[in-house]
């Protein structure tokens, strides 16, 4: 069979090795294949490097896999590749970081090799690459809330997009980045754990903090770890299966006339991505405006303030109104939808009220307040 592969969206990759305990790899990829839709599967490669050196091991999991699998397999949507133990550097006399002892020291030194090996391959299999554990449970859908994510950091700089708080996993990647991750990874496999190794990743490539998105799309369901097979129970609180909810949010930029936080940024309010916007006491005249990269024809807005830890920080009056972007600088046009009560605002079948597609949002506040702003989270769905 030809190996010539055409690229797709999502390169999916896990590494997988012989666990003491309950084997999860097989649970793993059944959850990665039944929560796509024909659509999905069509634009992802999963790649599955079996890294364990006992390959009789190896051996009996590739047929079994096989047997399991077979459609995906000859579909070239699921891959098997294994690294011999003659390529990887040598894993004794390893220094000791960290005072981690030697067998913990040799375990995460040849994960990174792992991974390195693995994101090698995987990279001209795909546009994005994405890192998975073999021991875990995936969101509904998740391959197209990954493209809402980056569709709506469009004409923004990213490296990673992180959709887990767990490890490595749920880490997103160009698949240009893949070749120097993979050397990266290889470079410098005995001086820290993977997880830690892409964070220096990250921020050497000029990304200094971490974009979080939520609700997680990937959950750990292993009881035991690999390493020792250790009991591990790691859980992500924010993981939600079902994603039929998740906002689509179109790229936007963001201005605001009220004084800003700290580091609680504007675009921190959109609500896929981690965190909130925070601003100073506004006063009557105040807005907070969105501008989408692309005029929208939007079904759905939600606009929610205020949070759990300061419920009195909410928008105490205020409108919600729209408008055309007529010379692509500013907005105008500007028409009210309604306004806020208590602290929110909720509109639906917006395309049927508005005759044009919609170039900005704006929140204008019509009382001044003595308390602070926070704006937890805009939700937009487009028709």
């Amino acid at each position: 069979t030809s190996l010539q592969q055409k690229r797709e969206f999502l390169a999916i990759g896990l590494c997988s090795v012989n666990r003491k305990h309950e084997p999860y790899l097989i649970d793993t990829l059944r959850s990665i294949f039944e929560q796509s839709s024909s659509t999905e599967l069509q634009q992802m490669v999963v790649v599955v490097h079996l890294c364990d050196f006992d390959m009789a091991w190896c051996e009996m999991t590739a047929r079994l896999i096989t047997k399991m699998f077979p459609s995906h397999m000859l579909a070239k949507r699921l891959l098997l590749i294994h690294a011999p133990e003659e390529i990887y550097p040598s894993l004794e006399g390893l220094k000791a970081n960290y005072n981690d002892p030697p067998d913990r020291v040799r375990f995460r030194s040849k994960q990174n090799l792992d991974y390195s090996f693995l994101i090698g391959f995987c990279a001209n299999l795909a546009d994005y690459y994405i890192m998975l554990e073999d021991d875990l449970k995936c969101a509904n859908n998740f391959l197209t809330t990954i493209q809402k994510a980056i569709a709506s950091r469009k004409n923004k700089n990213w490296v990673t997009l992180e959709f887990s708080k767990l490890g490595y996993i749920g880490k997103l990647y160009h698949g240009n980045d893949l070749p120097t991750l993979a050397q990266f990874l290889f470079l410098f496999y005995q001086e820290m754990p993977c997880d830690w190794l892409l964070t220096h990743f990250r921020v050497i490539l000029t990304q200094n903090n971490p974009i979080n998105f939520k609700p997680a799309l990937f959950q750990h369901m292993g009881l035991y770890s690999s390493f020792r097979g250790n009991r591990n129970e790691l859980k992500d609180g924010d993981f939600q299966e079902s994603t039929a909810n998740v906002a689509d949010n179109p790229a936007a930029t963001f201005h605001t006339s009220i004084k800003v936080f700290e580091d609680y940024r504007p675009e921190k309010a959109y609500s896929t991505e981690s965190g909130y916007f925070w601003g100073k006491t506004p006063v009557a005249g105040d807005y907070f405006m969105l501008k989408f990269v692309e005029p929208q024809n939007i079904d759905v807005i939600e606009v929610l303030t205020s949070s759990f830890e300061r419920k009195n920080d909410g928008l105490k009056a205020g409108l919600l109104q729209v408008g055309t972007n007529v010379d692509k600088q500013s907005c105008l046009s500007f028409i009210t939808l309604g306004h806020f009560v208590h602290g929110e605002y909720r509109e639906r079948n917006i395309s049927t009220i508005v005759p044009f597609k919609i170039g900005c949002i704006r929140i204008n506040v019509t009382m001044t307040q003595t308390e602070w702003i926070i704006i937890r989270s805009i939700s937009i769905w487009v028709a």
